[in-house]
């Protein structure tokens, strides 16, 4: 097909004056361009993967990340807007006139204490107790980057109108950044957004999807000082009012629905042991399957600590540090989403990624089992199992505003361990590269399908209208980002990180940057 036949029909798609087959002609040439665009960017991803990886930023503190990807969507026509909703961290980066607004956005943020070389399948820091990448988010945002990217081009050269709205996930490890997006209005005018996220499989889903809403919140507990053993009887211990209130929460937890999961650090346990503590703090994430129950175990902790303070003669106030609500995801979108998943296929896997699979889960006493070769079929309330709750992801917040799909992408390896350095091993290989282009191919293959099918954005709106909001709704708990965390962390660990940033002018992989073979199969000292 000639280039003007494609700008004539891609034209014509969205009027619904072709023939279905000529229809779906037309379409398949769009996204054949895609693919090729996509491809085309394949050293770019593995830079941005690898680049990424070597950041290694925490929630709120991703501030190389972000100026990093905000950049290169400033050079390819993008207009970028930095510190949005009050998180400097946060952008948006936008692109068109008329026509649909679709937004893009994957995370960013990683975790404390999980540093860890890539490409070698034993634990190995590469900063002892410094953050890392074992959630595999390095690799989302280069995934919607080169897809925004191949969506824009194709749109550009066919004179599709419609517009791109691309964002980054600002720590989400805290369920810190999503809530504040919709409150401060980012998504307003949004018509459809996709989300990805990074998984050992390629799949997406819709309907209530099991995942469980969350507030976090931390109590302070304020006493009075005095010497622990000369005068206790002078003192009123806030550490005493922490325990005291994770000692009657734990009670509480036997008498819970199944459904709930809590859990809490103490984070400010006092100074030195001679000195009754005169502040305490302790830290919970609460986690429920609706926003009712998650109001109610809100509700619950603080009545705890309020108990506690009064027991042992303290105050206390409460914060909220952050809150996602329940996942529901769309149905029309991840039907047309899932269609591009199998037309796309799972990458071509190597015997130097099977190998290195194997090692990994080997060395790590996982279960071993290759790299997946068919997607996943598509999940649906009818063939999922019942969620008895578990993990939350603040993408639920946005899927509330407008509607929403995740599409999960196979740049990291069966079987690890989620939130561990086993999660990190293979997020800067040729697996994690692979991965991330063909998850950018079907984004930017369902953004096209968005773009020139206005009947599936008519559907999408019906689902959202019809179904969605009648299960539920959206009732956030808010108070202000909480941007300061995670800074003491980046203030001491950074210093010693910058020596391990990637230099992709001088290396052609972050692997070669560390000297790694790959694939490295056994044991590294």
């Amino acid at each position: 097909m000639t280039m003007t036949k494609a700008r004539m029909m891609a034209a014509l798609i969205g009027a619904t004056l072709l023939t279905p087959a000529a229809q779906a002609a037309a379409s398949a040439a769009l996204k054949a361009q895609a693919v090729a665009d996509v491809d085309s960017q394949a050293k770019q991803i593995q830079v941005m993967v690898d680049q990424i990886f070597s950041f290694a930023e925490p929630g709120f503190q991703e501030v190389r990340t972000s100026a990093y990807l905000a950049d290169i969507l400033e050079k390819h026509g993008f207009t970028v807007t930095r510190g949005v909703a009050g998180m400097p961290t946060a952008f948006t980066a936008t692109w068109g006139s008329g026509g649909p607004l679709i937004a893009l956005g994957s995370d960013i943020d990683n975790l404390l204490g999980v540093s860890q070389y890539p490409g070698i399948p034993n634990v190995k820091p590469m900063v002892a107790g410094a953050p890392g990448h074992g959630e595999g988010h390095n690799s989302g945002m280069p995934l919607i980057v080169a897809a925004a990217i191949a969506a824009k081009d194709v749109m550009e050269k066919n004179h599709i109108q419609g517009r791109l709205m691309v964002w980054p996930g600002v720590a989400e490890e805290l369920l810190g950044s999503k809530a504040y997006y919709v409150q401060a209005g980012v998504f307003k005018g949004v018509d459809a957004c996709i989300f990805t996220h990074v998984s050992s499989d390629f799949s997406t889903a819709y309907g209530d999807l099991g995942q469980n809403g969350m507030v976090s919140v931390e109590y302070t507990f304020h006493g009075k000082t005095a010497h622990s053993a000369g005068m206790p009887w002078e003192g009123h211990s806030a550490l005493d009012g922490v325990e005291l209130m994770d000692t009657a929460w734990n009670f509480h937890r036997e008498h819970m629905p199944v459904t709930q999961r809590s859990h809490y650090v103490i984070t400010n346990g006092g100074g030195q042991p001679n000195v009754v503590p005169a502040t305490a703090s302790v830290w919970y994430y609460f986690r429920d399957r609706t926003f009712g129950a998650v109001k109610t175990m809100y509700e619950m902790g603080n009545i705890t600590a309020e108990a506690a303070a009064k027991e042992t003669d303290t105050t206390v106030e409460h914060h909220i540090l952050g809150y996602a609500a329940p996942n529901f995801a769309n149905k029309p979108l991840a039907e047309a989403a899932f269609l591009n998943i199998a037309k796309v296929g799972m990458p071509k896997w190597s015997a130097d990624d099977q190998a290195f699979t194997k090692a990994a889960q080997e060395v790590n006493h996982r279960k071993v089992e290759p790299l997946k070769d068919k997607v996943t079929p598509l999940s649906t309330p009818e063939n999922r199992e019942r969620s008895i709750g578990g993990g939350s992801d603040d993408i639920g917040d946005i899927m509330w505003a407008v509607p929403t799909i995740t599409i999960r992408f196979p740049s990291n390896i069966p079987n690890m361990i989620g939130h561990h350095v086993t999660s990190a091993m293979a997020m800067a290989t040729p697996i994690a590269h692979k991965g991330a282009v063909v998850g950018a191919k079907a984004v930017a293959m369902t953004v096209l399908d968005m773009m020139t099918t206005p009947k599936l954005l008519a559907d999408a709106k019906a689902y959202y209208t019809d179904v969605q909001l009648k299960t539920d709704t959206y009732a956030p708990i808010l108070e202000k980002p909480a941007i300061w965390l995670n800074e003491k962390a980046m203030r001491e660990y950074r210093p010693q990180m910058e020596k391990f940033y990637y230099d992709p002018m001088k290396y052609p992989t972050y692997l070669d940057q560390l000297g790694i073979k790959y694939p490295t199969t056994t044991v590294m000292p």
